[in-house]
C-alpha cells in the first residue's frame, strides 16, 4: 500500500488517474507499493520472470540488449510519470523479460504487481488506454533505432549524438564506452570516428569529456 503522499506524487506524474473511477483507485492504493531504486541497479535482465511493473515518479531507467560478442544497443529510456512497455508485455504475455533494464538516475517507483495489472487491463477501459498509449510511444521510438540502424552509417548517428547531448551540457560527460553502448558499436570504432573528428577540429575530447567546437561542422557529418 502506498501512502497519501506518495499516491499524490504519482497522481502528478500521471494525470490519467485522476479520471479513473473509484473503484480502479482503490484497487490502486491497496495493491500497489513505493521502492527506490537505486542507480546501477538492474531491475530485470534478461530472462527474469516479471512480477511488477514500476510506474517512475523520478529517475531514468535504460532498457538495452546485449548481443553475443558483448555489445549494447539502448532500445528506449523511460523516467517520471512513465513505464517500460517489455515490462508490461512480459506480464500480459506471461514471458520472460527479453532485455536488460537499468537505473539510469536514482529512481522512485511505485510498483504495481503483475496479477493486478493483467486484471486492470481486462476491467478498465482507462488502464487499457494508458498501456495502448505506452505500447504506441514505444514502438515509435524502437522502430526509429531500428531505422538508425539499418540506413545511417556510424559516424552521422555519433555526431547527431554529440549534438542532442551537447544541448544539455558542453562539454558533454560521456566515455567512448558509454557512447558504444548507446549505438550498438564496439568502443574501438567509436574511437576512430572521435579521433577523425578532432582531428577536423570539431570536437576537443579529453578524460570522460567531449568538448563541441564546431556546431556547423557536426551537423554537417550528421546529415552525411
Amino acid at each position: 500500500m502506498i501512502d497519501p503522499q506518495q499516491y499524490e506524487r504519482l497522481l502528478q506524474a500521471m494525470p490519467l488517474l485522476r479520471r479513473a473511477d473509484p473503484g480502479l483507485l482503490g484497487e490502486f492504493q491497496r495493491q500497489a507499493s513505493f521502492a527506490r531504486l537505486p542507480r546501477g541497479r538492474d531491475v530485470f535482465v534478461e530472462g527474469d520472470q516479471v512480477d511488477a511493473i514500476a510506474l517512475l515518479i523520478a529517475g531514468t531507467v535504460r532498457v538495452y540488449k546485449i548481443g553475443e560478442t558483448g555489445r549494447e544497443i539502448t532500445l528506449y529510456r523511460f523516467g517520471n510519470g512513465e513505464s517500460c512497455i517489455l515490462t508490461a508485455n512480459a506480464i500480459l504475455s506471461r514471458k520472460s523479460f527479453p532485455a536488460v533494464a537499468t537505473v539510469e538516475k536514482d529512481a522512485e517507483a511505485v510498483m504495481i504487481p503483475a496479477g493486478a495489472f493483467r486484471d486492470w487491463v481486462r476491467r478498465y477501459d482507462l488502464w487499457r488506454e494508458f498501456v495502448f498509449e505506452l505500447l504506441s510511444q514505444r514502438l515509435s521510438s524502437v522502430m526509429a533505432i531500428v531505422e538508425e540502424v539499418a540506413f545511417r552509417r556510424m559516424d552521422a548517428r555519433l555526431a547527431s549524438l554529440l549534438l542532442e547531448r551537447s544541448l544539455r551540457s558542453d562539454p558533454i560527460r560521456i566515455t567512448h564506452q558509454e557512447i558504444a553502448a548507446e549505438l550498438g558499436s564496439s568502443r574501438e570504432v567509436i574511437s576512430r570516428i572521435l579521433e577523425d573528428l578532432s582531428a577536423q577540429g570539431v570536437i576537443q575530447p579529453s578524460r570522460g569529456a567531449i568538448k563541441v567546437l564546431d556546431r556547423e561542422g557536426l551537423q554537417a557529418r550528421s546529415t552525411a
